[in-house]
């Protein structure tokens, strides 16, 4: 027997970790003991069986909407397991963006998709081109998946481009999920939510990438009421119920995110800034440069990318994310926004390996 699995999850929990760690693609955890709250009233059980109300009341007063609107998930990742399995049925068509992350693919294969690829164009920075979806949509669409910021690149998606994937979605019957985990990374002038452009929109989001309070787990999907309903429902095939006080920290981290924000956006602001430099004096690589966001995806100019990335964790104990996991051998995947000393060090080891292979040492 064959069982189900994600390539990308397995190379992430065993090979990731390395003395100098640019694969990560979330911002540094955030001490419990620095958020302000008295921890003397939490509890192990409580009312949380299809959600905990503060919980969807404080996402619901994050995104200016009704509570019956959101469905409460662990983490983005089933947050979009959830969202696929209540809007795709067997045999459906799924479009879903080039380059992408590995696990909307798997998500949409998982609950019996049939995938379909539209181009994010390096050439134009991965933007979101209406254009590239009118071409790939068909009779069959039900589901088109797009992330934003864009997960591998950070590259932002317009409101305007969005409301016209959107209608695209809306003409063929079909319907719009939107990860939006990064969306917050944003921090000048954050774009409003896609879930406000059509009735056809889906959004799927957590604290895991942008806060640094991933193992609270906290994702959510917004959804029309009825729709909502439905994958409550639904969830009752997967989980009894959530962890009842990872939901009430989770409130508590709602209540004081400006904190959580502006914590990772100093580091994230210097990790930028530090990768803006390298990659102005460097002709071994390329990648388009973005505002926000705590990736980055570079093209290896030379080279084959699995080979040099094996060279760069044994002889500089630095890792980043094989392209391979995006549909693009050619590239690799570095994260920002854990700890800037890190960061700047690993940049520095890549660049050594970038120059010689690795013949120099890395102190």
């Amino acid at each position: 027997m064959t069982y189900k699995h994600s390539e990308y999850m397995h190379w992430a929990k065993t090979q990731q970790r390395s003395r100098f760690n640019l694969a990560t693609s979330g911002v540094g955890s955030f001490p419990l003991a620095d958020l302000p709250v008295d921890w003397s009233k939490l509890e192990i059980n409580g009312d949380n069986a299809y959600g905990y109300p503060p919980l969807r009341e404080a996402i619901a007063a994050k995104y200016g909407v009704s509570a019956d609107c959101v469905v409460t998930a662990a983490g983005t990742s089933l947050a979009n397991h959830l969202a696929m399995a209540s809007l795709v049925s067997p045999g459906d068509e799924v479009l879903i963006e080039h380059p992408a992350y590995a696990l909307l693919a798997d998500a949409a294969q998982y609950v019996g998709g049939t995938v379909k690829r539209f181009a994010r164009r390096e050439e134009s920075g991965y933007a979101l081109d209406p254009v590239e979806i009118r071409r790939a949509l068909s009779p069959r669409t039900r589901l088109i998946v797009v992330t934003n910021l864009h997960n591998p690149s950070s590259a932002l998606a317009g409101q305007p481009e969005l409301a016209e994937v959107a209608d695209l979605a809306q003409s063929a019957g079909a319907r719009l999920l939107v990860d939006e985990v990064y969306l917050d990374a944003a921090y000048d002038e954050t774009p409003p939510s896609a879930f406000h452009l059509a009735r056809n929109v889906v959004i799927t989001s957590s604290l895991t990438k942008v806060y640094g309070v991933s193992g609270l787990r906290c994702g959510w999907i917004l959804a029309p009421p009825e729709l909502a309903l439905a994958m409550w429902r639904l969830n009752d095939l997967f989980a009894a119920g959530a962890v009842y006080p990872g939901e009430v920290i989770s409130v508590a981290a709602f209540e004081h995110l400006h904190i959580l924000r502006d914590r990772a956006r100093r580091v994230i602001e210097q990790d930028r800034a530090l990768l803006g430099r390298f990659l102005d004096g460097q002709s071994a690589v390329s990648a388009p440069r973005t505002r926000f966001g705590t990736t980055a995806f570079l093209r290896l100019r030379q080279g084959e990318v699995d080979a040099f990335l094996d060279r760069l964790r044994s002889r500089h104990e630095t890792t980043a994310v094989p392209g391979r996991f995006f549909q693009m051998p050619e590239h690799l995947r570095i994260g920002m926004g854990v700890n800037h000393q890190m960061f700047a060090e690993g940049l520095r080891r890549l660049g050594l390996a970038l120059e010689d292979r690795g013949d120099h040492p890395a102190s």
